[in-house]
């Protein structure tokens, strides 16, 4: 393990250089991984796995006909690689838990069943078991339970892999059975393609994963655009100069700076109108937004927002509901504007971003 400066503070993490490939395919050599669930993180984490030459299965439900003929059309063989949940357990060593939340809950009385003695109850997300109490996932005390999550979507943990990036990684152990609970997590998290892993515990994954989703990585940053580009359209500003403004400047240009080098050296690449406007307006935004990160993180950790989560996800019609609020952020002006933007970006720049995903590269990964 590398010990790192994290601003003034020291952490240990591993990067592929203290846990290569090659020893990560030692460890599991023997191993059978079921993939449970070919919906979000499954296809990623499954395929990376597989081009990385570890053996794995799917187990993924035919009355979900969507994800079921997806993993089919990404070469998974009904009957060799692909089964039923109850069989993909059975057959498993490492059970990989990458339904969703809510559904966690529906079917772990039949993994639970088939558990086999030694074998790992693998997560990407602390929910399930840190709020065991509203989700009834007990695991038995003879089987490891590990986390490797994944600091991006599925789709970024796939593209990642195939440009040779990788995408970082946190992950824990809850229970260690067998005595080589550790071994296995870290193993799986090479395998996926992690570009480092970083420890954490499951209650400290599922409390920053909901807070971050919820706060700046989607729930506010989708809410400041809005009311931005609400301002400025109140305003007179046309709908293609309110969504350059709010959105196309931000994700084609700022944020590419800041993932290079950090915030304060965007902030010194820019005019020096932006770079005081902005060093002004910092403080006033934090002090507003402050208070709501508190209830934000007060929520999340009481089980408020799990609650929420189970009770609403685990509806029969779930879909149906979410498909219309998706619809209508979709169809709002903003976002329509949006298509027209970004149709009309030079499609040399287009290629060159896209560049990267194509061909495996994935065996560096």
């Amino acid at each position: 393990m590398a010990r790192i400066d994290f601003g003034g503070v020291k952490e240990t993490v591993v990067t592929r250089k203290e846990f290569p490939m090659a020893k990560a395919k030692r460890i599991l050599r023997n191993e059978t991984i079921a993939v449970i669930g070919y919906g979000v993180q499954g296809p990623a984490q499954a395929l990376n796995l597989k081009d990385n030459g570890f053996k794995v299965i799917i187990g993924q439900s035919p009355a979900f006909p969507r994800d079921w003929d997806r993993a089919r059309r990404d070469g998974w063989v009904p009957g060799k690689t692909l089964f039923d949940i109850e069989e993909a357990v059975r057959r498993g060593t490492i059970i990989q838990m990458l339904v969703s939340d809510a559904a966690q809950k529906q079917i772990w009385p039949m993994v639970k069943r088939n558990l086999k003695p030694g074998a790992a109850l693998y997560f990407s997300h602390g929910f399930s078991i840190v709020f065991g109490d509203q989700t009834k996932v007990i695991p038995p005390r003879n089987v490891d339970v590990i986390m490797v999550a994944p600091k991006g979507s599925g789709t970024s943990v796939r593209r990642n892999f195939l440009s040779g990036a990788g995408i970082n990684s946190s992950f824990a152990v809850f229970q260690n059975a067998t005595g080589r609970a550790k071994d296995r997590c870290m193993a799986i998290g090479i395998g996926i393609g992690s570009g480092y892993l970083f420890p954490t515990t499951f209650k400290h994954e599922v409390v920053s994963d909901l807070t971050g989703e919820r706060g700046v990585l989607m729930g506010a940053l989708a809410g400041v655009m809005e009311a931005q580009y609400d301002v400025l359209r109140m305003h007179g500003h046309t709908p293609s100069e309110a969504f350059n403004e709010t959105v196309e400047e931000l994700t084609q240009s700022l944020i590419r700076l800041v993932d290079e080098n950090g915030m304060d050296w965007m902030f010194s690449n820019c005019s020096a109108t932006a770079q005081r406007g902005a060093l002004d307006w910092k403080p006033r935004f934090k002090a507003a937004t402050l208070p709501v990160f508190k209830r934000l993180y007060d929520a999340v950790k009481s089980g408020q927002e799990t609650r929420r989560v189970i009770a609403t996800c685990g509806k029969p019609d779930y879909q149906h509901g979410l498909t219309k609020e998706l619809n209508a952020m979709g169809n709002s002006e903003m976002w329509r504007a949006g298509k027209a933007v970004r149709a009309l970006r030079p499609r040399e720049a287009a290629r060159t971003i896209n560049k990267g995903t194509k061909g495996v590269a994935g065996r560096k990964a």
